[in-house]
């Protein structure tokens, strides 16, 4: 049994399948640690103050940068880095003012996001111009991960050094050493969410009368554009689902190079040190020791492994933590499993024996089937709980959804499986803050797209099962509320790019919401119910399934008792 889940735990490590968890503790494990000092990077930031301060459209005139250069440089910055990218050529005028400040500014790293052949740029006119002037080309890459998370940088991409890599090399004399970039990059140490590092205001900087702070002297100062407008923001593991400004990710970089790197990931021997040493721990003191003490020491174990591998994260070791874990869970519930078995075979051996040899074979299917929609239809449940309304609203919703499936000519099957896969539609509410999700007044703006991210939230609760119904689950959570025009959310998926059981499903969602009481509202007579979705044909919905649902409504106004719900429940004040 321990080594069963010694090589189970191992099994889960080599296959990848737990990366996902693995990242979501690294990012718990930025949380805990908090803010971190950074006083060798400054960021200039194009920002929202910017704008409303110069007037001016982007991108500026490169005169501009010519002179926050020339501010930088009088300020006494150690080294400019201008995540900003120059390859195409602007006006003459322009052009040459901002190439003699780089001139007067030596060593001046500019960014760049097109590579040539052998990490060759056209920045500024050519890398001859830029050797001619003492400035530095960088590339301003940094890979994402499978969820779009910037989680590591690299030293160079194609030939040419990264904006982190140049400046390391520039401060240090060196390139970053070699035993700490590994294969795919470095892990970025994150000083902290958005907004660690120093921030000035780009207009602040180029004021003629800006007295700039003592902080600057010295620094590396990364400039770039960090108003959200701009679209250069990014998910890091420091921010959770607070996007991080390129800049400043940048600073994060250029500090983590300047330190070599010294947030790792630990050696492969120690990761599987614990899986193993986990994953047998159970098995062996249960030799000993009776189950339920086995379970409670293999709680105690867990949660002193977790407090070892956050505080080896606040030292810069990266130990890996839901591997080791599921191989000590496994461990202790093959365990138990072997001592219920063992304890039932001694008192009903006759009976276990006749029920599972004569009912597995026939029953495994249909229970497997009933335990996933059970637990389907709980989750749903739950999610329907906190927000305080009617759990009827799962049950109309889906029944609504099969109707008018089996009316636009699906399958009964198909239509019996979107019925099930309907009810998970809003799990993602569970991930929405009461705060947004319990209030009774009108949300804000902030607050709306707070409550928009469930559709999202849903969909990585229910992602990467192998269950067809969970995948339709996922599909649904996602797109029921996109719409035909192309204005819905969360990607503004348009006509029929909107996968048929969301657009399904959005039907039936709004009219099962229009006709049923709610605490904010009454409930709409069918007739002014029909007459909406009639509007927002074309608009909000599949122009077909609007003139399908409205043939089978009546009937399903009446099976679903939505007319005698509105006479017993009275309307709202």
């Amino acid at each position: 049994m321990a080594l069963l889940a010694a090589v189970g735990g191992l099994a889960a490590d080599a296959s990848g399948l737990l990366q996902r968890g693995e990242r979501d503790t690294v990012d718990l494990r930025f949380a805990a640690r908090g803010a971190q000092p950074a006083p060798e990077v400054v960021v200039v930031g194009i920002d929202d103050v910017t704008f409303g301060d110069l007037g001016v459209q982007w991108p500026f005139p490169r005169s501009l940068h010519g002179e926050a250069i020339d501010a930088l440089r009088t300020a006494g910055a150690g080294l400019i880095v201008y995540d900003v990218q120059f390859t195409e050529a602007s006006k003459p005028a322009e052009d040459l003012a901002l190439y003699d400040a780089v001139a007067r500014a030596p060593g001046t790293i500019l960014a760049t996001s097109e590579i040539g052949a052998g990490g060759t740029t056209n920045i500024l006119g050519g890398d001859a111009n830029l050797a001619e002037i003492g400035a530095i080309p960088a590339a301003s890459h940094l890979p994402k991960d499978g969820r779009g998370v910037i989680r590591r940088f690299q030293a160079s991409v194609d030939g040419l050094d990264t904006i982190a890599g140049a400046v390391a090399t520039a401060v240090h004399g060196r390139p970053i050493p070699a035993g700490a970039m590994p294969a795919g990059g470095a892990l970025i140490d994150y000083r902290g969410g958005p907004g660690t590092i120093a921030h000035i205001p780009f207009s602040e900087v180029i004021d003629p009368d800006w007295t700039p702070p003592e902080a600057l002297r010295g620094a590396i100062v990364v400039v770039g554009a960090t108003a959200p407008s701009l679209q250069d923001v990014h998910l890091t593991p420091a921010g959770s689902d607070n996007p991080m400004s390129g800049p400043e990710v940048q600073a994060n970089a250029i500090w983590t190079a300047l330190h070599d790197a010294p947030l790792r990931e630990a050696p492969l021997w120690a990761d599987l040190l614990a899986i193993v040493g986990l994953g047998v721990f159970a098995p062996l003191l249960s030799i000993r020791v009776r189950f339920s003490r086995v379970a409670a020491a293999a709680g105690v174990v867990a949660v002193a492994y977790v407090v070892l591998a956050f505080h080896a994260f606040g030292r810069g070791t990266v130990l890996e933590i839901v591997e080791p874990l599921v191989a000590l869970a496994v461990g202790t519930l093959a365990i138990g499993l072997v001592s219920h078995l063992t304890e039932t075979r001694e008192r009903r051996r006759a009976e276990w024996l006749n029920a599972v040899l004569e009912e597995k074979v026939r029953e495994r299917t249909a229970q497997l089937r009933a335990t996933q929609l059970d637990v389907v239809h709980r989750l749903s449940a739950a999610s329907e709980q906190r927000d305080n309304e009617t759990g009827l609203h799962i049950v109309r919703m889906s029944r609504i959804a099969e109707a008018l499936a089996l009316a636009a000519g699906i399958g009964p099957a198909e239509a019996e499986e979107l019925r099930d896969a309907a009810v998970l539609h809003d799990i993602g509410k569970l991930g929405v803050p009461d705060y947004v999700l319990l209030k009774d007044g009108r949300l804000t703006d902030e607050e709306r797209e707070i409550m928009k991210l469930h559709t999202l939230r849903g969909a990585d609760i229910l992602a990467g099962s192998e269950s067809p119904l969970l995948q339709l689950g996922e599909m649904i959570a996602r797109t029921h509320h996109e719409r035909w025009d192309g204005t819905g959310y969360p990607l503004g998926t348009a006509g029929d790019a909107i996968p048929l059981p969301g657009r399904i499903c959005a039907i039936a969602d709004v009219f099962d919401a229009l006709v049923s009481v709610r605490r904010y509202k009454a409930g709409w007579p069918l007739d002014r119910a029909l007459d909406e979705l009639r509007l927002q044909r074309g608009r909000q919905f599949d122009p077909h399934l609007v003139d399908v649902f409205l043939t089978i409504a009546p009937e399903l106004y009446e099976e679903l008792g939505y007319a005698r719900d509105t006479e017993a429940v009275p309307a709202p004040a």
